[in-house]
């Protein structure tokens, strides 16, 4: 359909006008991404939960009973988790502490001349306590700012633990009214919808919502399952601090290869420091866990539990954890992943309309037939209204 000049314009105008509202609503959010951390994660919780609300409501409990139910298992689950770690890694940060001295000694007596000797640096001279002192009076007002600068950051780190505690309180709260009344902000939204795009977005949102699920639960699986394989395996080889590093290694495996790259640097420092120096033997026992963990979360885990369900190459995933902490910080980190989820359906959705659109596939030509002669002096022309003006 040829549209008009003046068409084309107000057609623009509207176009601009969405854009403009988005944008207003993103940077919106970047202001209110320092509180909005408990909003987003009870939601998440809230989502989690609602289809499990959804069964129990049709096997003909009512709403606030099932969501009583599920509340009441997430949080027993969680406290359940706590009751079982907690202790665990409090043993296993005891065993750190009380490995400190230790490690200073090593790093002193063997860790240091074994990096002079192999450099050609002199780091000992540098810890040398005169040496410090001096060098502390030759900039001292640099360390003035310095020190100022320190206490700064020390006072609102202590106003970013307050703020910790009160999210942390109002998470099963705002949770628990966002599970109870979830239908009915779905109805709310649906209701705003244009409905000549009703389908479209009913269709999109369905879509994504699967995505999502399937990704989130399949790569939560995949955490767990890391987790447990390095901190049993790090724990069999003999390595202290094995079920500390491996709890770390798995929970951050959910960007690639992050928690295998830590996991091996943790655990081959933690192995050197408990050997005095260099063990053959458990370095190499470090490696084969390893090893043997990337080769099941490569062929096993991630192709069975998660599949290709969020579609991204493990570059973008990098990219859009390492964005979202740039713009958003910890919460932008959370939510990296499951944006680029959405946004890779939407991406989609955008790539099929432009392979529908005229600017793609340009005008469809008209085969002009001649009667007369043969198939192979068939005339194509790419005028659909007729012939030629020339």
């Amino acid at each position: 359909m040829i549209l008009s000049p003046e068409a084309e314009i107000a057609q623009f105008l509207r176009r601009l006008k969405y854009v403009a509202v988005a944008l207003m609503v993103g940077w919106v959010v970047w202001l209110l991404a320092p509180i909005l951390t408990p909003f987003v994660l009870a939601l998440a919780l809230a989502w989690l939960g609602d289809p499990l609300v959804d069964r129990l409501e049709a096997r003909g409990l009512s709403r606030n009973t099932g969501v009583v139910l599920v509340f009441v298992a997430m949080v027993l689950l969680i406290t359940g988790l706590m009751l079982v770690l907690v202790p665990m890694i409090e043993r296993q940060i005891t065993t750190l502490v009380a490995a400190v001295p230790q490690a200073q000694a090593w790093l002193m007596q063997k860790g240091i001349p074994w990096f002079e000797q192999k450099t050609g640096l002199e780091v000992m001279q540098w810890m040398d306590p005169d040496r410090l002192i001096e060098w502390v009076r030759s900039h001292w007002q640099q360390a003035g700012g310095f020190a100022t600068t320190f206490m700064g950051y020390v006072s609102r780190s202590g106003f970013t633990v307050v703020t910790w505690v009160v999210n942390l309180a109002l998470l099963p709260i705002l949770a628990f009214y966002f599970l109870r009344d979830w239908d009915k902000l779905v109805e709310r939204v649906a209701s705003v919808i244009p409905r000549n795009h009703i389908g479209t977005i009913s269709n999109l949102a369905r879509e994504s919502n699967d995505v999502l699920g399937a990704f989130i639960r399949g790569q939560f699986l995949v955490m767990v399952a890391l987790g447990v394989i390095y901190a049993a395996g790090l724990s069999l080889v003999g390595l202290k601090l094995g079920l500390l590093i491996g709890l770390v290694a798995g929970l951050i495996s959910f960007i690639p290869y992050l928690g295998a790259t830590t996991g091996i640097v943790m655990a081959v420092v933690a192995a050197l420091v408990q050997a005095q120096g260099i063990d053959l033997k458990l370095l190499l026992l470090v490696g084969v866990v390893f090893t043997v963990g990337q080769l099941l979360e490569s062929y096993v885990l991630t192709p069975r539990i998660v599949g290709d369900k969020i579609g991204l190459h493990p570059v973008a995933v990098i990219f859009a954890v390492m964005a979202g902490g740039q713009l958003f910080g910890f919460l932008g980190m959370l939510l990296a992943l499951p944006v680029a989820a959405v946004s890779n359906v939407l991406l989609r959705y955008a790539h099929q309309r432009y392979r529908q659109s005229e600017l793609y596939a340009g005008e469809k030509p008209s085969i002009v037939l001649d009667g007369v002669v043969d198939a192979p002096h068939i005339i194509v022309t790419p005028y659909e209204n007729g012939p030629d003006p020339r």
